[in-house]
């Protein structure tokens, strides 16, 4: 097994830890569907070029030790043909992506991994072009403390990222979760990026949405309480304003959303425990009409 790592998907998330992971000297091959010549990483104090290994067809590579799961939750399915040959039993394959309920869906492409391993991110990256990446803030990974976990900690030395390894996963993943919720689908339907929760009514809004979500959270053993929800309304009031979403880059290009895995996971185990939620219902609804329309299809 070689100490090859291989990145699935080339947005955003996956094209910022494929620029880290190289500089770092990582043996790195990011899999992609639109190929580009050079990798560019805008950030507020510099922009870098990083010349990044790319593989168009699952065919062209081999079994890697890390394998980065960075599609969106909707695509997961799609990344079937890649990780049946980059998994063996000695990879750990690592789920980057929103909501909860990680290994429940990769663990069924990927049988022959050693280990598929939870991940929730913190990093504010923007794609505007193929190749082309604007990183606003943040570089943390959040991993379940676990014995593959260290494959993780040992992949990121040398770069920007600090992991973290937490032995309370479900209240991590609910808890980053509880922003997911108002940041991606406000700013998506709104068209506005972070400066929109500088707004009192928006604020307000912001705040229902939670407490209705941390009551699921609750039900579903995380540990969050009202303070968690008053956090994280403060904070992106306090956020820089030129931050977007991920939710918000997808709705201006005119790509589907991530709706039913952010605020579905919510609606859904509400549906579980018995709890009611018509802000989140409404979300989720309005998110539904709006996924796949951009400003050419929002008039």
């Amino acid at each position: 097994m070689s100490d090859k790592v291989a990145i699935i998907g080339s947005g955003a998330i996956g094209g910022y830890l494929a620029a880290e992971l190289t500089e770092a000297g990582r043996d790195v091959v990011l899999c992609v569907r639109t190929p580009f010549d050079t990798l560019v990483v805008e950030e507020p104090d510099r922009t870098r070029e990083v010349a990044v290994r790319l593989a168009t067809r699952p065919e062209d590579v081999g079994p890697a030790k890390v394998v980065f799961i960075t599609t969106k939750s909707q695509d997961t399915a799609g990344t079937k043909p890649w990780l049946d040959r980059l998994a063996g039993p000695e990879t750990v394959v690592v789920v980057v992506q929103n909501g909860v309920g990680h290994v429940e869906r990769v663990q069924p492409l990927a049988p022959q991994a050693g280990a598929v391993l939870p991940a929730i991110i913190y990093c504010s990256v923007e794609r505007v072009a193929p190749g082309r990446i604007v990183h606003h803030s943040q570089a943390r990974l959040v991993v379940p403390a676990a014995q593959a976990s260290s494959a993780v900690s040992a992949t990121f030395a040398g770069t920007q990222f600090e992991v973290t390894e937490d032995p309370d996963f479900t209240t991590v993943a609910w808890r980053k979760l509880l922003s997911n919720l108002v940041a991606n689908p406000i700013s998506s339907l709104t068209l506005r990026r972070i400066r929109v929760f500088r707004e009192d009514a928006i604020a307000q809004l912001a705040s229902g949405i939670l407490a209705e979500a941390v009551r699921v959270a609750a039900a579903e053993g995380a540990k969050l309480t009202d303070a968690d929800a008053a956090q994280v309304v403060a904070g992106l009031g306090k956020a820089n304003p030129d931050g977007g979403s991920s939710m918000l880059y997808d709705r201006l290009a005119g790509r589907p959303l991530e709706h039913e895995y952010i605020t579905g996971a919510v609606v859904l185990a509400a549906e579980k425990h018995g709890i009611d939620v018509p802000l989140n219902r409404a979300i989720l609804a309005l998110c539904g009409a709006a996924s796949g329309h951009g400003l050419d299809g929002a008039f």
